[in-house]
């Protein structure tokens, strides 16, 4: 883990449910700057670390928003912080409705119209389109007579969803039916399979010019097949067309990108609009969450293009242990994972823990310790545990809709 110290500084995490705040936490914590975070629970994930300063109560985003943005401002108003970071869709949230934070707040957002065209998956795929860049293919759906002809396997998608809750694999006739009937009516976006290795393009811009970017790809599978070790990799192109995304939308802020890749040669499958799990980035070299918060203060940020060195492994006990329960069910293989992680074997070889690393802060022992005992006596429990945690974070289309006025989301701009 990068060593670069920054004491005196504070921030603001939006939430302290997900991997990707708890990773926020690490990679800040360790770097001697003072994070607080706001949570609708009392016992979120990032409560278990002797690097959190304050943990803010605030109402589910998800369920009033108006709340939530509320208890933001609110803390904010202090003036103390050095940078507010939104680490998941609260990002979105906060740029159709950056109004009602306070002016001065120190928090770098993309405008408004911006986020829809890449929240959404469909206009995802029709921004790749536009730019010509790689990506399988995809078709618009709804119902089952518009994908009669449409050969298997596929993956059928919502427009909006998170942690790959409105994703299914469609294999035959009765998976179509399933898939239809669980991501409910409306556009779907079918999608074809991509062949090879899951990668991911962490980028961080300011007004579309990037001004980092890291590249991943997958050791060790976690829940819904997200990446729960990393080893850092050199893929120019994977950089070069994030970067051409981030200029097509003017982006500012944190960019991620998802793609499969064979030879480092990418196709694309999704966009987070904000900074993903940047722990792997920061052990590389590549500290994310600092430049961020340089990029919201306005503070001086390097004039190259700064990227992570690649040979670079991580990864996340925690997250791998619910990825094995969740895969195989079996308490066998979840004991092998331990095993793993005890030895240093498997994808622990080589790799450094970047969730619960409890030489560096004790307390997060606790978890790891909850979540193995739990997983151990019932394994289909961490379909549980994933759950309460992404109900915490995550903020549906509806939520956004609900602060953005009647035209909808993406019709107001943020600076």
């Amino acid at each position: 883990m990068s060593q670069v110290r920054s004491p005196g500084i504070r921030v603001l995490l939006s939430e302290a449910s997900s991997l990707t705040a708890r990773e926020h936490l690490t990679v800040l914590g360790r770097a001697g700057v003072r994070v607080e975070a706001m949570s609708s629970d009392p016992f979120a994930l990032c409560r278990w670390s002797r690097w959190l300063r304050a943990l803010h109560p605030c109402p589910a985003a998800a369920s009033d928003p108006e709340g939530y943005l509320a208890a933001v401002a609110r803390v904010l108003a202090s003036g103390r912080f050095d940078a507010l970071l939104p680490t998941h869709e609260q990002a979105w949230l906060f740029a159709v409705a950056r109004d009602r934070l306070p002016a001065a707040a120190p928090v770098a957002l993309a405008p408004a119209e911006s986020f829809r065209r890449v929240q959404s998956k469909i206009e995802f795929a029709r921004l790749l389109a536009e730019l010509g860049a790689p990506q399988p293919r995809w078709w618009l759906a709804g119902d089952e007579e518009s994908l009669a002809g449409l050969a298997f396997p596929y993956f059928l998608k919502a427009p909006f969803s998170t942690a790959g809750q409105g994703v299914r694999a469609v294999r035959d006739a009765g998976e179509r039916r399933r898939a239809l009937a669980q991501l409910g009516g409306g556009p779907l976006l079918a999608q074809e399979p991509a062949a090879g290795q899951y990668g991911q393009v962490q980028a961080l811009f300011r007004e579309g010019r990037l001004l980092a970017a890291h590249t991943s790809v997958q050791t060790g599978t976690g829940m819904g097949g997200s990446a729960a070790a990393r080893l850092s990799v050199d893929h120019p192109r994977a950089r070069h067309w994030a970067a051409a995304v981030g200029e097509a939308l003017r982006w500012h802020g944190g960019l991620a990108l998802d793609y499969f890749h064979v030879g480092g040669e990418p196709v694309f499958i999704e966009c987070n609009p904000r900074m993903v799990e940047p722990a792997n980035a920061a052990a590389s070299g590549c500290n994310l969450p600092l430049l961020s918060i340089a990029l919201a203060a306005g503070r001086a940020l390097p004039a190259d293009l700064m990227t992570g060195r690649p040979g670079v492994r991580t990864h996340s006990t925690l997250a791998l242990l619910l990825g094995t329960a969740e895969r195989t069910g079996s308490r066998r293989a979840l004991l092998r994972t331990l095993r793993d992680a005890a030895s240093g074997h498997g994808a622990f070889a080589g790799s450094s823990e970047v969730l619960t690393p409890v030489t560096h802060d004790p307390p997060s022992l606790l978890i790891l310790l909850r979540a193995a005992a739990t997983v151990l006596a019932r394994p289909a429990a961490a379909t549980r545990l994933a759950g309460r945690a992404i109900a915490t974070y995550s903020v549906p289309e509806q939520a956004v809709a609900r602060v953005s006025g009647p035209a909808g989301p993406g019709s107001r701009a943020s600076a």
